[in-house]
């Protein structure tokens, strides 16, 4: 934890991006019956049944000190679609970072070896040398603020039933550049000797 906060506080460097990650999913439901829109003295209707679509996976990407963010919507989330993700953003989104120092929690397929999974040895270890992990320990991933900009999204964006992936992908794109555009940052204020007075029952007793 004093790890992860330490890395908060380092002052902005563009050649050294600190970068969130974090994942969820949605659920894409469809309507059974059109639902009714409201009109003066009634609100819109909706009908309590409805059709599952299957799930859609998200992957949010933030960095807070420059106020961007890039949000990925796909069918799946297994070790080589991370591993994509990683790749395309150190190579557009990223190209004359040194390093980026990516925050995230510690998954399954959050590791160098979906890199190899992925891509030849060559490749794979040129993406692992421009990455600076830090993960968040176990029961810790409110120290993420990726997590922070996922309820964001949730709230303006995906708080209603979305049928299909096209729609969902184009409601998070339209969500996402409004973001950008306007720059939205996060101000983390939680420190180091904060967690020492706050949680002091999760350090050891000398």
């Amino acid at each position: 934890m004093e790890a992860i906060l330490e890395v908060y506080h380092l002052p902005y460097d563009p050649y050294y991006p600190v970068v969130y990650m974090d994942e969820s999913c949605k659920q894409m439901i469809g309507e059974v019956r059109d639902p009714i829109p409201c009109k003066p003295g009634q609100p819109a209707r909706i009908d309590d049944e409805y059709v599952r679509n299957g799930v859609a996976e998200i992957l949010m990407e933030v960095e807070p000190l420059a106020g961007k963010r890039h949000v990925v919507v796909t069918e799946r989330r297994t070790k080589k679609d991370w591993a994509r993700q990683i790749k395309q953003m150190l190579d557009e989104r990223y190209p004359n970072a040194i390093k980026v120092r990516l925050i995230m929690d510690n998954l399954n397929t959050h590791g160098i070896a979906s890199f190899y999974d992925t891509f030849p040895p060559k490749e794979a270890r040129r993406l692992a040398e421009r990455l600076d992990i830090h993960y968040t320990p176990k029961h810790g991933s409110w120290l993420n603020m990726a997590e922070i900009e996922l309820s964001v999204l949730k709230g303006q964006c995906l708080e209603r039933r979305i049928a299909d992936m096209t729609t969902m992908q184009t409601e998070v794109t339209a969500w996402e550049k409004d973001r950008n555009d306007r720059t939205r940052k996060i101000v983390w204020q939680f420190t180091t000797a904060d967690a020492r007075i706050k949680l002091k029952r999760l350090y050891p007793q000398l």
